[in-house]
């Protein structure tokens, strides 16, 4: 059985490792203008807090190396999103993501791994932090909705790339497995409600996949959060102009 889940675990790791770098041909536009144009710094900051604490919990909960290894490779790279960000972005936007990076990666991060250390011991402390993260994911279920609400109103499908859309479904899917595997509820719950979501939008996807193509710059679908795993992707999607 722990073959099995170091496997699937594995499994889990790349495809999320796909979705952490999700995000690269936008901010290759980014560098190229050097200007972050329209783009929001709050999928990043938010990548940025979920990824934190789901890190905290692998590496509290015993046996959660892989828990820990992909979210490590998350804060990295949203390190870099959230750089250039501040990098290129106009004054008014780099003062707003400066304050919520503050607040939200910093402040409530560092104050929940204190306050956790300090307080809580043993499972209590692995139960209020794996309590905490899906919570955090649970939240952003809206925007998967979101996204599906907009094919349906424009019976179009250009806000939902297949590719993207289906890879998410498999993730959650693998990590709810993983969960099952392990026998933990929390990376379980978060990552069963974004396979339902995935199953909700590839169903979606299949009525309206011939609708009318819109003649407006391409729009993709990226990581919104990720707040992927094992967060999965409860969920990260955003729209983002590329």
């Amino acid at each position: 059985m722990e073959t099995l889940s170091f496997f699937v675990g594995v499994i889990g790791n790349i495809f999320s490792a796909l979705f952490f770098l999700s995000p690269l041909k936008t901010f290759w536009r980014v560098l190229k203008k050097k200007s972050t144009e329209e783009f929001d710094s709050l999928p990043y900051i938010s990548t940025f807090l979920t990824t934190s604490l789901w890190a905290y919990y692998g590496f509290i909960k015993p046996d959660g190396f892989l828990i820990v290894t992909v979210n490590i490779f998350g804060i990295t790279f949203q390190i870099f999103y959230l750089s250039i960000f501040l990098l290129f972005s106009p004054p008014n936007m780099r003062v707003r993501t400066t304050i919520l990076v503050a607040i939200f990666d910093v402040g409530f991060v560092g104050g929940t791994i204190l306050t956790s250390y300090l307080m809580l011991h043993g499972n209590s402390r692995i139960n209020v932090i794996g309590f905490i993260c899906a919570a955090l994911n649970i939240m952003n279920c809206g925007s998967p909705l979101g996204i599906a609400k907009k094919v349906v109103r424009s019976k179009s499908v250009e806000y939902m790339p297949f590719l993207l859309t289906f890879c998410m479904f498999v993730n959650s899917g693998v990590w709810a497995f993983y969960a099952v595997l392990v026998k933990d509820p929390f990376i379980g719950v978060t990552n069963l409600i974004g396979f339902l979501l995935g199953a909700m939008q590839l169903v979606i996807y299949a009525i309206y996949m011939n609708g009318p193509q819109s003649s407006k710059e391409e729009y993709s679908l990226l990581h919104e959060d990720l707040l992927l795993p094992p967060s999965d992707t409860t969920r990260s999607s955003e729209i983002e102009r590329v």
